[in-house]
């Protein structure tokens, strides 16, 4: 059986305190030396990978129809480079088309990326995701 891909929405502080809310792609990572974690990309500059280096806590939410889990968490690790690029790379094809995907690639190679490694501190689900 085929699941959808989900989205997921970030939220993180701006500087002023204020919330910022945008929808990501996300990548769920476990065992390793890390455990259990929510993996994360960007490019730099953008507003909430900014957010997230100044402040490491996070909250995600990941959702279909009324069902949602949410996902507090906070920074446990961050990188660039390969690490990163290798990253976005196995996003854009788990979320593209592989034609798209290596379009996406392609540009996603000219940026300067950052990963987040995201431990969860509380999880709350909500409904009956599937």
């Amino acid at each position: 059986m085929t699941h959808p891909v989900r989205y997921a929405t970030i939220a993180t502080l701006n500087s002023d305190g204020s919330p910022h809310q945008i929808v990501i792609w996300f990548l769920f990572r476990s065992g390793g030396r890390l455990g259990e974690h929510v993996v994360v990309n960007s490019r730099r500059g953008r507003r909430w990978p900014t957010n997230l280096e100044r402040d490491k806590r996070a909250n995600l939410a990941v959702y279909e129809a009324e069902d949602a889990v949410t996902i507090e968490c906070h920074v446990e690790e961050s990188y660039v480079g390969e690490r990163a690029q290798a990253d976005i790379a196995e996003m854009a094809r788990r979320y593209d088309s592989p034609e798209m995907a290596q379009q996406e690639i392609a540009r996603f190679q000219t940026e300067d990326r950052i990963t987040f490694v995201l431990r969860p501190d509380r999880i709350l689900v909500h409904g009956s995701p599937g």
